[in-house]
């Protein structure tokens, strides 16, 4: 039954990981003005742009910082 608890601990871990980082990617990205790239009157392809790169950086460093957590565990196995 612990494995259970572990499995189902890591993936609320896993996905409160990739929430907080999409959020916090999105709110940095609102610092560049990428109105510039586009033509005028294109918003809805903008926050379109702002959400997709926020999900793929955002799920990158999230799984970036996920892994080195998971390795950080599990160099104790180096010594043993």
């Amino acid at each position: 039954m612990e494995i259970y608890n572990s499995l189902g601990m890591d993936a609320a871990i896993s996905i409160f990981s990739h929430i907080f980082f999409i959020g916090v990617t999105f709110y940095a990205l609102q610092a560049f003005r990428m109105e510039q790239l586009f033509k005028k009157g294109r918003t809805f392809q903008i926050q379109l742009i702002y959400i997709l790169l926020s999900i793929a950086i955002g799920s990158s460093v999230s799984n970036f910082i996920l892994d080195i957590t998971g390795w950080s565990r599990q160099l104790p196995y180096l010594f043993t």
